[in-house]
C-alpha cells in the first residue's frame, strides 16, 4: 500500500504541475496583461504605454522563468524601469527592492497580490474557502445521506413501483441545472407564507452566523443536484448486487431480507458511489460558483467569478493551484478508498 501511495503522490505532483502550468500559461497570455496593464494604469495607454508598464514590472520575461518563480524555485525579477525606479517580484507591495528575498514563490507561501482586493492572495483563499468549506460540509451532511438512502431503497425493490418514482425524483433533480432550482427556490419561497416565515435571511449573513432561515435555500440547491447522481449510481449499483449468486444463497437458506441487504448487500453496494461521492469535492468547490453568484454567497466560487472578471492573474492563479489540490487529493483517497471497500482488489 505504501508504495502504491507513493506513485500516487508523484502522479498528483507531475499533474499538478502540468495543469497549473497550464493555467498560467493562458492567465500570462499577451491580451490578458494588456488588459491588466491598462486596469492598473490608464484605459487610454498607447500600445507603447501598455509596453512599457509591463517591461518596468516583468511580465514580458519568457513564460517558463515566470512560472519558476511564481513556483519559488527561481529568483525573482530586480528590474530598473524606464522610469528610473527599481522594483522587485519579492518586495512587499509599497516597500524598496532592497529588502526584497531572493525568492518569493507558492513554495515560499507567498501566493502574490491581488489587484481586485488589495491583500494578499494567500489570505484571500483561506477565509473565502473557509467559507465554501462550511457550505460544503452541510450540502454534503444533507445530499449524501439522503442519496443513499433513496439509492438503496431504489435498487432494493428493482422494478417496483417505488423504484420507479424514487428514480423519476433522482432523474429530475439531476436534470435540473442549479440556476434553475435556485431560481425556483426563491420564488417559491420568497412569496410563500411559509418562505417569508422560515427565509427571511440572506445567504450573504451567513457568512457571519449560518442559520437555518439564511443558509438552508442555497445548500438546498446544490444538495438537489448532486443528490440524483448519487442516488442513481447507488440505485444501479444495489440492484446489481442483489442479483448476484451470493445473495441468492442467502435467501435460500433463509437469511431475512433486513439481513441480506445491511449485512452482505450494503457493502458492496456502495464500492460505486463511493467514488461518486469522492468526486463530488471537487465539483463542489468549482460547482458553487454559479450558487454562491446567485445567492451572493462571498465564498470560494464568488471569488472565482471576481478573479476572472476583473483580469485579477495572481488571484486566479491561487485559485486555481486550490482546485487542483483539491481534485488530486480527492481521487487519491477515492482510489485508497475503493482498494479498502472491494475485497477483490489487493495491493501488494
Amino acid at each position: 500500500m505504501g508504495l502504491f501511495i507513493l506513485r500516487r503522490l508523484w502522479v498528483m505532483i507531475l499533474t499538478a504541475l502540468a495543469l497549473t502550468y497550464i493555467v498560467f500559461f493562458l492567465t500570462n497570455l499577451y491580451p490578458n496583461l494588456e488588459k491588466l496593464a491598462k486596469s492598473q494604469g490608464n484605459f487610454r495607454m498607447t500600445d507603447a504605454q501598455v509596453e512599457t508598464y509591463l517591461g518596468n514590472r516583468g511580465y514580458l520575461q519568457s513564460t517558463p522563468l515566470k512560472y519558476a518563480q511564481w513556483l519559488g524555485v527561481a529568483p525573482g525579477w530586480v528590474i530598473t524601469g524606464t522610469d528610473g525606479e527599481t522594483r522587485a517580484r519579492c518586495a512587499a507591495p509599497g516597500a524598496a527592492a532592497e529588502t526584497a528575498t531572493t525568492f518569493c514563490g507558492i513554495l515560499q507561501g507567498n501566493w502574490g497580490f491581488s489587484t481586485v482586493f488589495k491583500d494578499g492572495v494567500g489570505s484571500i483563499v483561506a477565509t473565502r474557502l473557509a467559507l465554501t468549506g462550511k457550505l460544503m460540509f452541510w450540502v454534503m451532511v444533507l445530499m449524501v445521506p439522503s442519496a443513499l438512502l433513496l439509492g438503496v431503497l431504489a435498487g432494493m425493490r428493482e422494478g417496483t413501483r417505488t423504484d420507479r418514482a424514487l428514480s423519476t425524483v433522482a432523474i429530475t433533480t439531476t436534470a435540473t441545472p442549479e440556476y434553475v432550482s435556485g431560481v425556483i427556490l426563491i420564488a417559491v419561497f420568497s412569496s410563500s407564507a411559509v418562505g417569508l416565515k422560515w427565509f427571511k435571511g440572506t445567504a450573504t449573513s451567513a457568512m457571519e452566523n449560518a442559520t437555518f432561515e439564511n443558509f438552508f435555500l442555497s445548500v438546498l440547491t446544490i444538495a438537489l443536484y448532486g443528490m440524483g447522481y448519487i442516488a442513481r449510481m447507488t440505485r444501479a449499483s444495489m440492484a446489481e448486487v442483489m442479483t448476484a449468486q451470493y445473495i441468492r444463497t442467502a435467501r435460500l437458506k433463509g437469511v431475512s431480507f433486513p439481513n441480506i441487504v445491511m449485512k452482505h448487500a450494503l457493502r458492496n453496494a456502495l464500492i460505486a458511489p463511493f467514488t461518486v461521492i469522492m468526486l463530488q469535492f471537487p465539483w463542489l468547490l468549482n460547482g458553487v460558483v454559479i450558487v454562491e453568484t446567485l445567492f451572493n454567497y462571498k465564498g470560494f466560487g464568488w471569488t472565482l467569478v471576481q478573479a476572472a472578471g476583473n483580469n485579477d492573474i495572481e488571484l486566479l492563479l491561487g485559485v486555481s493551484v486550490v482546485s487542483v489540490f483539491v481534485v488530486l487529493v480527492t481521487q487519491l483517497i477515492s482510489d485508497i478508498g475503493y482498494v479498502y471497500l472491494n475485497p477483490r482488489i489487493s495491493v501488494s
